[in-house]
């Protein structure tokens, strides 16, 4: 065989495959946490889970820095939404309808199916690179290459008809899900009008889906619009705690991600509402202006002095500033009303420990060990109970809390090393020397599996 032609069906087919894997869901590397945004997110989905038969307890719904307009499920019980995805919707009903788009992915397994798509297609690939191989030996390299270009091109087109099968499959799943919970299907439809016009102002062509992974909007909409006109639930009110919810952590996240002068613009300080104030405090306080930050928080404080996610920032705000004693008394608060909620239970261990007081160490290291309990995921605050430990003299405990961040963190080497610091200083085989035992295999695992990943 001709080495350079040889070469040539190499690079076509590894350009293939590099399609087939660049169109799976990637894991956003930012994870943005939020107490009320989460607890917001489980509201509003609640009776969409129920609706599609799956346990609450397994369904996260994960909120992540990225400026598109997306939402993901990519294995498992997780629906992953952009950042970019809550700022351009204009009402929690909307976020419903995506929500349930996502959890007709999750029933209907398409994460794990993902792969059945992209073998058909590469059989296809394979099967006409080795006609393309025989043809190309023989002499006819000209029909060899026309052969193998056919062969991508329909192999590239039979996995874009399998990804735009499971969204046509995941759009009548999530419509049946708001359907049985009540709920109106008009936000799922002005959501993709909204992507309609995107499509519009991108210039993508309206007449054809065939080389897409999704249909086209238009017809998404053609098909839903006959579904949800006829659903009962379709004139239902929308639900006025959501829609007013949504518009307080819409406007906080514009508050902590956008750059301060463009949340002025659009929250201007004539604008006396919750949500205003909310993303005004986080704009103010991202731009070094702490006592404007302060001023617009204990107005909100002051407006609902129970509200915990308005003590919460006030609190946060106090301790960012240096003022983390007067912080204690509000994030407290804020956390007996939230029955120890563990990302604002966090907040506080660390205000307890930055306040320098020995004396405070103690409740500090209650209030951290609980926050894990709960949720072992929030790095922040395994970080701030190494450092309880630390002060307290406690090194190999100190360690042990050290290797749960930096595994959680995917830094395998630094964890492997405190894993060991830990299991040195630990009575063996008590609770906390089995936990670091753990880490460290795993930590072990994941640097040869990257050494090997090197080779």
């Amino acid at each position: 065989m001709n080495i350079t032609v040889f070469r040539a069906i190499r690079a076509a087919f590894i350009l293939f495959l590099a399609v087939l894997v660049s169109a799976q869901p990637v894991m956003a590397q930012s994870i943005l946490r939020d107490a009320e945004t989460e607890a917001f997110f489980d509201e509003i989905s609640a009776p969409l889970i129920a609706a599609a038969g799956l346990d609450p307890n397994n369904v996260e719904i994960i909120l992540i820095n990225d400026k598109s307009i997306n939402a993901f499920v990519a294995g498992g019980q997780a629906v992953y939404v952009h950042s970019g995805l809550i700022d351009a919707a204009t009402s929690a009903n909307e976020v419903q309808g995506v929500i349930a788009h996502e959890l007709g992915h999750v029933v209907g397994g398409h994460a794990v199916r993902y792969d059945e798509g992209a073998s058909v297609a590469s059989g296809i690939s394979i099967a006409s690179l080795i006609i393309a191989a025989a043809a190309i030996a023989a002499g006819a390299s000209e029909a060899g290459m026309g052969i193998l270009s056919a062969g991508q091109q329909a192999a590239m087109g039979k996995f874009l008809a399998f990804s735009r099968g499971q969204e046509g499959t995941a759009d009548a799943a999530g419509a049946q899900y708001l359907s049985k919970a009540g709920i109106s299907g008009r936000g799922s439809i002005t959501f993709f009008k909204k992507l309609q016009n995107f499509e519009f102002r991108l210039g993508i062509p309206q007449e054809d889906s065939y080389g897409r992974t999704h249909p086209l909007s238009g017809e998404r909409i053609a098909v839903l619009q006959d579904t949800y006109s006829v659903d009962p639930a379709w004139s239902a009110p929308l639900n006025p705690k959501w829609e007013s919810d949504f518009k307080r952590i819409k406007a906080k996240l514009t508050g902590y991600l956008a750059d301060p002068t463009a949340t002025l613009r659009d929250y201007p300080e004539t604008d006396k509402s919750v949500p205003a104030r909310y993303a005004r405090a986080y704009a103010w306080h991202k731009s070094a202006y702490p006592q404007k930050a302060l001023d617009e928080s204990l107005t909100l404080v002051a407006s609902a002095p129970d509200d915990p996610y308005f003590l919460e920032l006030y609190g946060q705000i106090l301790l960012e500033s240096g003022h983390p004693t007067e912080a204690i008394v509000p994030l407290r608060k804020a956390v007996s009303l939230t029955g120890n909620q563990p990302l604002i239970a966090a907040i506080f261990g660390h205000a307890l420990i930055a306040t320098d007081n020995k004396a405070q160490l103690d409740e500090a290291a209650q209030v951290l060990k609980a926050a894990v309990s709960k949720d072992n995921q929030n790095p922040f605050a395994w970080y701030q109970l190494g450092v309880v430990y630390e002060q307290k003299g406690d090194t190999a405990r100190a360690a042990l809390a050290s290797a749960e961040r930096y595994l959680m963190e995917g830094a395998p080497q630094l964890a492997l090393p405190n894993a060991q610091t830990a299991m040195a200083g630990l009575r063996e085989y008590s609770p906390d020397w089995i936990r670091a035992q753990d880490i460290n295999m795993v930590a072990e695992a994941k640097l040869a599996s990257l050494k090997k990943r090197r080779r």
